[in-house]
């Protein structure tokens, strides 16, 4: 049971705030402006602990886990202390890595919270879906190459590869895979099948922080690339023609042409 030595509480709520795809500057002027105003902040694996150096000094700091591997709170578990929380202490922010709605499993959160009659609110975060390759100047769309993009998840709930991503390698739109780098070979399997050999593909290894390393190759080289390089989660990967924008493509495409 979660109790308050504190005076009476404010009103319970919730607040989800996206804190962006790892460089605590890209959190949203709102999300920081929630941080500073929470009595309880609950955070994920993947937040620059630097955002909590944002917070009141009387917060009450939860990390809950939600890596990739690390499971060290269930969703249900999650929800509750959330609740809880708001109950005994006021105003309480639930903090997740990029955007709560990609992957943030954000909307149970809000759900869970109305059931208990405890107002929630949603402050959007920067999606690394789109900011880390955008970063590594690597366009998600891009005239004459890419008219549209998918964002899949590696693995379902199942440990099985998506539907949506053996669909999306059909087409000629950029896929960009979240939580994928431990079944890399299993997808780059699904392009092979579909012919893509030579699709450019790029590695994104703990995008827009200090730990940013990145590595780019072809569908049939990027999973000894990624090996040869210690590429490891977190990361996400960019299947597509963009991919052939970023400088270091360069070099592939030479190697490409000297063999051919």
């Amino acid at each position: 049971m979660i109790q308050n030595n504190r005076n009476t509480p404010a009103q319970p709520r919730i607040t989800l705030v996206g804190a962006g795809p790892g460089d605590a500057e890209l959190i949203t002027i709102k999300g920081l402006k929630a941080l500073q105003a929470a009595d309880v902040i609950l955070y994920d694996a993947l937040v620059n602990d630097e955002l909590l150096d944002f917070t009141s000094e009387h917060a009450v700091k939860v990390y809950v886990g939600k890596r990739s591997g690390d499971h060290s709170f269930s969703q249900t578990a999650v929800n509750q202390l959330m609740v809880d929380y708001a109950i005994n202490y006021g105003h309480v922010v639930r903090l997740k890595g990029g955007d709560p709605f990609v992957f943030g499993r954000g909307f149970e959160e809000i759900e869970f919270a109305a059931a208990h009659n405890i107002k929630a609110e949603v402050i959007p975060g920067v999606s690394s879906s789109i900011s880390v390759p955008g970063l590594q100047q690597i366009p998600v769309t891009h005239r004459g190459l890419s008219e549209s993009f998918w964002v899949v998840t590696g693995t379902t709930a199942n440990g099985n590869i998506s539907e949506d991503l053996i669909a999306a390698a059909k087409y000629k739109a950029t896929v960009v895979v979240l939580m994928g780098i431990h079944k890399l070979a299993e997808i780059t399997a699904v392009f092979q099948a579909e012919g893509k050999d030579k699709l450019p593909v790029a590695v994104i290894q703990s995008g827009t922080t200090v730990n940013e390393k990145i590595v780019v190759g072809t569908v049939e080289t990027i999973v000894q690339t990624t090996r040869d390089n210690g590429i490891t989660s977190p990361a996400l990967i960019v299947f597509g023609e963009v991919v052939s924008l970023h400088p270091d493509f360069k070099a592939v495409k030479a190697l490409y042409d000297a063999i051919a």
